[in-house]
């Protein structure tokens, strides 16, 4: 157990990311504790092929960002004022997140004072969504995190999956049993939530995992624990596993809702839950094989084997010890929370999306409000009440990755004023009349593209309610049934894999600071092709199976 007194790492001397004097013993648990996800190149372990690498990537988009602005703003592309000027700065500001010249949260700030000083709208109204319930999920999901990773809650977790028969004896199952866990969780919980929950074990199981890499000697005595390829894949496969999970149940993720109900609106074809169920099971099933194929060939572990885990984490449990009060009143939190979260979902599987409890519940258990009560929670739980010490300090709190929150606040932003400017039913309704859509596979091919373009730069729950109504009165125009396209849309509007910004969940796992950009990027790409694939492939098939058209 780690205490406020003794936490690791805290002798003196020791710099950025846990590692002693430049070139001591890296400390493991301090550089996941006190990371920092937003690191200049000198905070870094780099080879020198890397260094150049970032050099030039940074260098270029200081010139590249602005340029790219201005000459957009300069040409005649036939938009409105106020969404030409939003298409500019939101092109700059992409560049800038991909390139970082800037931390990424500031190349947010910067889009944001451009598009209320290019008067696309005011102040108030850019700032508004920086009161999103999903930047509250944030807060409080990491300040749950900053105390299960401080007392050891997380690795106990950790152990917990490590020692599950078959699991901890190779790098390739841990990352994939853990993308089980976390695609079975998301059907029932928000995506947002589901990954919050379980980024405190997945850390955890990384901090192992690098402990006995070291200890073995397969890494340098000063390696950066934050740099290893398996913590990419495990992050990685926590936060897409989600994504793809929350496609199994209609209350797995906000998009599937929205979809759902504009879907029986337009069509008059209900949906039920076991329906929606049967139909999305085999996408799930092939996207999460996909997912896994995709992750471990770009984002190969170090090692494979994990000879002497068993020992290893038994040796770690048995140096652990009992459950500290502190431990202890950390999972009350956590459970309290996870319980809550959980709760809509239970209610909707027994009285249905539609009842009146479902929605005064889901209403009133709100996943902000919830997270953030958990948080509390941690400060009105003692430890030593004598001395009016209670399980976590808001100095603990202070450290956590307020970098992500204030990205996505702006992602959150940007995706907004998509919506509210029509820049993006312009966009879509203007490519559909260009391309002359015409049949059932083209316009489903137009809708996953279209969905899965918007939900890289705003949130799935926006693409959804941006996109499907785009692509129904397309598809009536055209004399096509919109079941299919629509649905398409729907699932593919869960997707976005390339930046933090375009999922919570994203943006949850890069502020663990073990997800590099351009890793992001490379991996989200890869499977954004594929998934987009198979939703086009296999949703028209299983909506015919299961007799929705």
């Amino acid at each position: 157990m780690t205490t406020e007194q003794g936490r690791p790492g805290e002798q003196s001397g020791e710099g950025a990311g846990g590692r002693t004097g430049g070139a001591g013993r890296t400390d493991v648990d301090r550089a996941f504790l006190d990371n920092a996800t937003y690191r200049s190149l000198g905070e870094q372990q780099l080879s020198e092929r890397e260094e150049r690498f970032e050099k030039v990537r940074r260098t270029t988009g200081l010139v590249l960002a602005p340029l790219v602005t201005i000459v957009f703003l300069l040409l005649p592309v036939g938009l409105e004022d106020q969404q030409h000027k939003l298409a500019a700065v939101l092109l700059g500001v992409i560049v800038l997140w991909v390139t970082e010249p800037v931390p990424i949260p500031v190349g947010g700030f910067i889009g944001i004072a451009a598009i209320v000083m290019l008067g696309v709208v005011s102040a108030d109204e850019a700032l508004v969504p920086f009161g999103s319930s999903t930047v509250f999920t944030f807060i409080g999901a990491f300040i749950l995190a900053q105390a299960m990773l401080k007392h050891g809650l997380a690795r106990r977790f950790a152990m917990f999956v490590l020692n599950l028969r078959g699991v901890g004896t190779s790098t390739v199952r841990v990352v994939v049993a853990f993308g089980a866990i976390t695609c079975l969780l998301s059907a029932f919980v928000s995506n947002t939530a589901t990954v919050a929950m379980l980024l405190p074990t997945a850390i955890g199981i990384l901090a192992v995992i690098a402990k006995l890499l070291q200890s073995r000697g397969e890494v340098a005595e000063d390696f950066d624990p934050l740099r290893l390829r398996v913590g990419a894949a495990l992050m990685l496969m926590l936060a897409y596993g989600a994504s793809v999970g929350g496609l199994l149940t209609p209350v797995g993720s906000p998009p599937n809702l929205i979809g759902r109900g504009l879907i029986e609106e337009a069509t008059g074809e209900r949906i039920s839950f076991l329906d929606w169920v049967l139909m999305a099971l085999p996408i799930c099933a092939l996207m999460f094989v996909a997912l896994a194929v995709v992750i471990l060939l770009l984002n190969r572990p170090e090692t494979r084997r994990l000879e002497g885990v068993a020992d290893y984490v038994r040796e770690e449990k048995a140096a652990l010890g009992k459950f500290s009060v502190a431990e202890r009143n950390t999972l009350i939190a956590f459970a309290v929370t996870v319980t809550l979260w959980i709760l809509p979902g239970v209610v909707a599987l027994v009285t249905g999306t539609e009842s009146s409890t479902y929605e005064t519940v889901s209403g009133r258990l709100d996943e902000g409000i919830v997270a953030i009560l958990g948080a509390s929670l941690l400060f009105l739980l003692p430890t030593k009440w004598e001395d009016r010490e209670f399980t976590l300090r808001w100095s603990d709190a202070a450290k956590i990755d307020w970098g992500t929150v204030v990205l996505f606040g702006t992602g959150i932003v940007f995706g907004s004023l998509l919506e509210s400017t029509g820049l993006a039913e312009t966009l879509g309704t203007g490519a559909s009349d260009l391309l002359g859509l015409s049949s059932v596979l083209l316009i489903t091919v137009f809708a996953v593209v279209l969905a899965i373009i918007v939900s890289e730069t705003t949130s799935n729950t926006a693409s959804a309610a941006v996109v499907v109504p785009i692509i129904i009165p397309i598809a009536m125009a055209a004399d096509v049934n919109p079941f299919v396209p629509a649905l398409a849309a729907t699932f593919a509007a869960s997707f976005g894999f390339m930046l933090p910004v375009s999922t919570p969940q994203n943006a949850i796992v890069y502020g663990s600071g073990t997800v590099p950009i351009t890793t992001m990027i490379r991996t989200g790409v890869s499977f954004d092709v594929l998934g987009a694939v198979l939703i086009v492939l296999v949703v028209p098939v299983m909506a015919a199976a299961v007799g929705l058209v």
